[in-house]
């Protein structure tokens, strides 16, 4: 017999499962295998502890059991009145997702800003930019139509732009000689940032 089969044989023969021909294959099992024998005593020691255990258990009457369940009871800790701010974001759910949604955006734009250090050049005309390095030129004599965006970059700006100016986490310098119609927007700070991409995605989603 293999031993494998001789543990499982030996859990139904304590519970009287198993049958009377498998008996004797056990027995005769443990007769010549010295570390199964030691096992099944083991296990007969832990089966009669427990028996022993139940059988001495004192039965809990009713009283028992209402004094008990008293105890427990004094024992948890008294419930906690909701705070005002938890009952105003239950009353006000759809504010609350508003919040929420609005703090993981500025997290993921935060992220963003930090992580994004590249040079990034966005315009609708931008065939007379000239870009050299980590610099971004209007020349004098260039007229660009349309808005200008940099980011991570020097901006200047020498000639005429018909649109608005952008520059982010940049500098910026425009010559006495040049013309900008539109207005001038630096941003170098997050939240600045953060409500740029907002009016943008408002804006994309507009047209």
């Amino acid at each position: 017999m293999n031993c494998k089969v001789a543990i499982v044989w030996m859990h139904d023969y304590l519970d009287d499962e198993l049958p009377r021909d498998d008996v004797a294959e056990l027995k005769a099992h443990l007769l010549s295998c010295q570390e199964c024998r030691a096992r099944f005593e083991q296990l007969e020691r832990t089966e009669a502890l427990a028996h022993n255990m139940m059988d001495t258990r004192e039965v809990m009457d009713n009283s028992h059991s209402v004094q008990l369940t008293a105890r427990i009871m004094s024992a948890l800790p008294a419930k906690r009145r909701s705070s005002s701010f938890t009952r105003w974001i239950r009353n006000h759910p759809a504010i609350t997702v508003a919040a929420v949604f609005a703090l993981v955006m500025f997290s993921s734009f935060t992220a963003m800003w930090e992580q994004d250090t590249d040079l990034s050049v966005r315009g609708s005309d931008l065939s007379q930019v000239v870009i050299e390095g980590d610099t971004v030129t209007v020349p004098a004599g260039a007229h660009i139509k349309g808005d200008l965006t940099v980011s991570n970059g020097r901006t200047n700006v020498l000639g005429d732009v018909e649109g608005d100016v952008t520059v982010i986490e940049g500098s910026f310098y425009q010559a006495s000689t040049a013309h900008i119609s539109g207005q001038v927007k630096t941003i170098d700070q997050a939240l600045d940032w953060f409500w740029y991409k907002v009016r943008r995605s408002m804006s994309s989603l507009a047209y």
